[in-house]
């Protein structure tokens, strides 16, 4: 299965991506009280963004009407497509780094296809999810490094999981979240805060779902912990996005 194809309102299963991690009674007690409170952004992300924005969407690409036919849900909505777009047209990233493969692959490896050539690197924490998201590009002509990086304890003083990386670009000019999923813990992004020492002055991070609760926390942390990046919320798009700017030296 890959995004392309209908999927329900949470993210996939994650029994075969978590084997073996037992959840603490606080980690639930964060999964219950974060999934109560945020059942107002879920409902939200269910449209994908509108019909119009997908069609100039895939104007902007040029890709055919069917390339991505679902949207929403736990996938990427229009907004941040569009955000990965206008970055790679505006400031042509030699390195992209992707964490949480799916519609926001075949997007951006389009868009540098497109724009500079520069390269995608994406990780997911479903190996076969992996296999046929790289299968989805091929059909379009294109290309990435799709790798599979199962889930382990997160670093530092993250609750929950965080993927195990492996053959990571030394500078990063574009870094895109979009997983793990909030089902196995609301802060569980942040630790990708454990590449931010990677991107290059200038460059990007991109948080998708920056609206929900958690990632609103999740942002405050990284506000006092890396204040050499300028975090901005930008709260077009269905579910919101964080977007945040290494300066300069």
């Amino acid at each position: 299965m890959t995004t392309r194809e209908a999927t329900g309102l949470l993210p996939r299963a994650q029994a075969d991506a978590i084997a073996g991690y037992a959840t603490s009674a606080l980690d639930w007690a964060h999964i219950l009280f974060f999934g109560a409170v945020g059942w107002p952004w879920l409902l939200r992300s269910l449209s994908g963004g509108t019909r119009a924005e997908k069609q100039r969407l895939l104007a902007r690409l040029d890709l055919p009407e069917d390339a991505l036919p679902n949207l929403g849900s736990w996938k990427a909505d229009t907004a941040l497509l569009h955000h990965i777009v206008d970055v790679v047209e505006m400031r042509r990233p030699a390195q992209v780094v992707e964490l949480g493969a799916g519609a926001s692959s075949l997007v951006t490896a389009r868009a540098l296809q497109l724009h500079g050539g520069g390269r995608l690197t994406s990780f997911d924490q479903h190996a076969d999810f992996v296999a046929a998201t790289h299968e989805w590009l091929l059909d379009h002509s294109l290309d990435a490094d799709m790798r599979h990086a199962p889930l382990a304890p997160a670093p530092r003083d993250w609750h929950g999981l965080w993927y195990k990386l492996d053959h990571i670009p030394e500078r990063i000019d574009l870094l895109i979240i979009d997983g793990p999923p909030w089902s196995i813990h609301p802060y569980i992004r942040g630790a990708a805060e454990a590449l931010f020492d990677r991107i290059a002055p200038g460059g990007l991070v991109m948080l998708d779902d920056g609206a929900r609760p958690g990632e609103r926390i999740v942002a405050q942390r990284w506000r006092k912990r890396w204040p050499d990046f300028d975090f901005r919320l930008d709260t077009s798009g269905t579910k919101g996005t964080l977007i945040g700017e290494r300066r300069a030296a």
